[in-house]
């Protein structure tokens, strides 16, 4: 084989050599790859109806307020474990913005196939459905005693919505304590986890979260402290951002937003 490639021209060698390079290219263009492509998913108002036309938020034991303003819990679309990414798919997400490339083992830390982790999130979203309430009724004291709370979303799973369900709870019961709307009439959207002590923690995908929050109209999105950085890397033209790490933060930062010379007083990222 020397005394062969000895015979050849240096560019003729090079090429030679090329080839296993080009072939595994090749073959890792074709391969799947261990990667999710994610999207901005819904933005849905915890004040409003699901899509069987029933209260997202319904309150009994207690009277309930009619409200004004939105309080959007927000989502990505990711793709299962079971979709096939190739390099080429990934390189075209990887160059969008309004698309992410996310390892699977981030997406989907449990593994398992479409169903086990179908299950998993749903009852992840249980799971953050008792804290939120249970942080609700905490933070309302005698106000909501008495009070039952069921939560009425469908086909949407994660711990995510903690903090807009317990928001959400909160305003349909006592407001902003003063006898108006907790999000004094404005388009809010947010995310983050909650802990039934009112411990706000961090979710991934939140520039996702916040394009698609913009897309359905919100001006305020509500994000957890540790991911506020991220968030305002590219945060869209209109949007204000406003980083929580408590329960006790994001209520004091709506009633300051709903005042007409409060806002210069909330936080921003």
């Amino acid at each position: 084989m020397l005394p062969l490639l000895s015979r050849l021209s240096r560019n003729s060698r090079l090429a030679l050599c090329a080839l296993p390079v080009v072939a595994l290219l090749g073959v890792a263009a074709l391969a799947p790859l261990p990667f999710a492509v994610a999207q901005p998913g819904s933005a849905t108002d915890v004040l409003g109806k699901d899509s069987k036309g029933r209260p997202v938020i319904n309150v009994t034991g207690v009277p309930a307020r009619e409200t004004e303003g939105k309080l959007r819990m927000t989502t990505i679309v990711a793709t299962g474990p079971s979709i096939d990414h190739r390099f080429g798919d990934l390189v075209d997400a990887w160059f969008r913005d309004d698309r992410a490339v996310m390892p699977h083992s981030v997406v989907y830390p449990v593994g398992g196939d479409d169903k086990e982790i179908s299950e998993y999130n749903q009852g992840e979203m249980v799971k953050s459905q008792n804290s939120a309430v249970s942080a609700a009724l905490g933070y309302l004291g005698d106000k909501g005693r008495g009070a039952k709370v069921t939560l009425n979303l469908a086909d949407i799973g994660g711990p995510s919505a903690g903090l807009l369900f317990t928001l959400g709870i909160i305003d349909k019961i006592d407001g902003n304590g003063a006898g108006g709307d907790l999000t004094g009439g404005l388009d809010v959207a947010g995310t983050g986890t909650i802990e039934a002590d009112g411990t706000v923690g961090q979710v991934g995908g939140v520039p996702l979260k916040i394009k698609g929050a913009k897309a359905d109209g919100a001006t305020v999105f509500l994000v957890p402290k540790a991911e506020c950085e991220q968030a305002a890397s590219d945060l869209p033209d209109g949007m204000r951002l406003v980083p929580v790490s408590t329960l006790d933060d994001a209520v004091s930062s709506l009633r300051e937003l709903a005042k007409k010379d409060g806002a210069r007083k909330v936080p921003s990222c």
